[in-house]
């Protein structure tokens, strides 16, 4: 049941909660939000607020809120946000048919009162997120994947220590976290397999939830 833990902690990946914790936290999830700078990239920008992304990460976030989609009957609440304006994720965001971005948020805690309004509590929330910038939104939400890097050790020990993640990658934004932290939570759900076999098959279920998906537009 647990087996999964070794693939990712070979990778260099730390677990900062149980089994029956990560499965409890998952079993509650509504809304999914990503941090951009460092998460699905390495965090180089150039002065025209452009970077890059991977398909190797779309791929698994597309899985993931299937997954969810299968868990729950609804396709999660999707945004990114983040404390710069950034054009590359706002490209990335509306191909994927996110709900939102939020751009230029310094205190990424204030999420939380747009969420509320839409019915949706703190601790049914999962956030993917990388720096210190993310720690207050963090500390207050449900689910939180942390993506690593080697360059600051210190930081990361102070998420350990300050319990701010469940789940901290071996993998850094640079070469595909993203994939690595939503694999793991399908994994560890029990929905990997069912969400590979559906879109392999192009299922119906597939085709109902991708119909579902690509209706959505963001607000930029």
């Amino acid at each position: 049941m647990t087996g999964y833990r070794i693939l990712y902690q070979n990778l260099g990946a730390e677990f900062l909660a149980s089994h029956d914790q990560l499965v409890a936290r998952f079993g509650k999830i509504r809304a999914v939000l990503f941090d951009w700078d460092g998460v699905f990239h390495s965090g180089h920008k150039n002065e025209k607020r452009t970077s890059s992304f991977s398909e190797t990460d779309s791929m698994g976030v597309n899985m993931l809120r299937f997954g969810l989609f299968l868990q729950n009957g609804s396709i999660p609440y999707t945004a990114i946000i983040s404390g710069e304006n950034n054009r590359t994720a706002k490209f990335w965001a509306e191909r994927e048919h996110f709900n939102a971005v939020f751009s230029g948020v310094k205190d990424k805690k204030v999420i939380l009162e747009t969420l509320l309004e839409m019915g949706i509590e703190s601790d049914e929330i999962l956030f993917v997120f990388d720096d210190i910038l993310d720690l207050s939104l963090a500390e207050r939400v449900g689910l939180r994947c942390m993506v690593s890097r080697s360059s600051n050790p210190e930081f990361i020990e102070f998420v350990k220590k300050s319990a701010l993640a469940e789940y901290i990658s071996g993998s850094n934004g640079g070469n595909h976290a993203v994939r690595e932290i939503t694999e793991m939570l399908l994994n560890a759900n029990g929905l990997f397999t069912r969400t590979i076999e559906h879109r392999i098959a192009y299922s119906e279920t597939y085709q109902q939830y991708i119909q579902l998906r690509n209706k959505i537009r963001t607000d930029l």
